[in-house]
């Protein structure tokens, strides 16, 4: 079976992407979602979170105060390099244990900072989501009503796209200019080959 990664800027909908695959049914492991999830369910990682930020980073509920936390890392680089260094050890152990109960061809690991976190190198193929800055930026406006400046200062956090484009097998145009379905269904092609030739 085949690791396949997923992943794009903000704004450029490898969400939307990964959805056209789940149709196909290919399963789909979404690392956002699961770090979200393990930060408020993983006894080990709550307690390494606590340890960096303070038991106060959590409620007496023991959920987490993500406002709190997010406006500690976004602020500051060592802080978010600390959060990451705990939270990506847990995501990877996580999906691998996914992975071995999938029985299809390959899977897709959707994940905004799959070169960031270093797991592109656990994947075969990597499937990057492009669009342009102007369309991600307004895309994101209407998703969460961020304003102009704060989506540019997150994708200033990210790595450029021209470094992963570089990196990846296959790019898919999101910027509304090309139908995403035929881009899809030929990638989709594609990696049933690759996985029958493995």
């Amino acid at each position: 079976m085949l690791s396949v990664g997923i992943t794009g800027g903000i704004g450029s909908g490898k969400t939307t992407v990964c959805k056209l695959f789940a149709l196909l049914r290919v399963p789909v492991y979404n690392a956002d979602e699961a770090a979200k999830i393990l930060m408020q369910q993983d006894k080990m990682l709550i307690k390494k979170i606590k340890k960096l930020f303070g038991n106060d980073i959590y409620s007496e509920d023991n959920s987490l105060n993500r406002r709190q936390l997010a406006a500690i890392v976004f602020s500051d680089k060592s802080a978010l390099e600390a959060l990451e260094k705990v939270v990506h050890p847990a995501v990877m152990k996580h999906s691998e244990k996914w992975v071995k109960n999938q029985k299809t061809p390959y899977v897709l690991k959707e994940s905004a900072l799959l070169f960031e976190s270093g797991s592109f190198k656990e994947m075969d193929k990597i499937i990057m989501v492009y669009a342009s800055e102007y369309v991600r930026i307004k895309r994101v406006q209407k998703r969460d009503g961020s304003t102009t400046e704060e989506i540019k200062a997150r994708i200033a956090k990210q790595l450029p796209d021209a470094y992963k484009i570089s990196r990846s097998d296959f790019l898919v145009n999101n910027d509304g200019r090309l139908l995403l379905i035929p881009q899809v269904l030929d990638i989709h092609k594609q990696l049933l080959i690759d996985a029958e030739n493995r």
